[in-house]
């Protein structure tokens, strides 16, 4: 079973150092038959924060960059999101900065 969470839905990955990062959803892109998820790190309103309703896209460039992780499939057939190298992302960065640019531009 396939199962990939919303587009706008808050997720938990886990970094290659075992953190734990909340991060949104912002948009699903395809492109040469992959599916690219772009996501947005979270950032609380306060330090404790008692929802994910209580936090925000972050306003900070240097802390909140959006960034792309390629989704594929794990030996079970469930959708997995892993990270891409530079050359993947130098393929998939014009399809992005689109869907990201046109979400400012209806703004």
């Amino acid at each position: 079973m396939n199962f990939l969470p919303e587009q706008d839905e808050i997720i938990t990955i886990i970094d290659e150092d075992n953190n734990e990062h909340d991060v949104i959803i912002y948009d699903i892109v395809e492109l040469e038959g992959n599916r690219y998820a772009i996501v947005v790190p979270l950032i609380d309103d306060e330090e404790n924060a008692e929802s994910p309703e209580d936090s925000e896209y972050p306003e900070d460039e240097e802390d909140g960059e959006a960034f792309v992780l390629k989704i594929e499939q794990d030996e079970d057939g469930e959708d997995i999101l892993v990270e891409i190298d530079d050359d993947e992302w130098e393929k998939v960065r014009d399809a992005c900065m689109e869907v990201l640019e046109s979400d400012v531009d209806d703004n």
